[in-house]
């Protein structure tokens, strides 16, 4: 590898994807919490990486709140509260490569104030 300037943009988010990726994976007692930010949505899925099964899947296009990050926390709280109905309470978290800020941050935390556990 040589100089880390040197590098794409896409080149070091798909370095941080495969460092987060290799160091995590869901089960069905602890499904993972794949994040994927598009430039207008966010989407989320609760997955088993054993069984290759996904459980739930949202992403934020009924959410009637114009800031984006308030969209994130929202769409936190319904998957959480969702989960929980289907007796899913301890996640995995995938930020999927991109940094904890902004949505990444806002979905997570609204996630964790909707009762998961990670």
């Amino acid at each position: 590898m040589s100089n880390f300037k040197s590098h794409t943009k896409s080149d070091r988010f798909r370095f941080r994807r495969r460092r987060v990726r290799g160091k995590i994976s869901g089960t069905a007692a602890r499904p993972r919490l794949s994040v994927f930010r598009s430039h207008r949505q966010i989407y989320v899925q609760l997955i088993d990486d054993a069984a290759g099964r996904t459980f739930l899947g949202f992403n934020d296009k009924n959410i009637k709140i114009k800031s984006r990050v308030s969209r994130a926390k929202e769409l936190g709280l319904e998957l959480a509260k969702r989960a929980v109905a289907k007796k899913i309470k301890q996640v995995v978290f995938d930020r999927g490569g991109y940094r904890y800020t902004g949505r990444v941050r806002a979905l997570a935390e609204g996630a964790r104030e909707g009762g998961l556990i990670f």
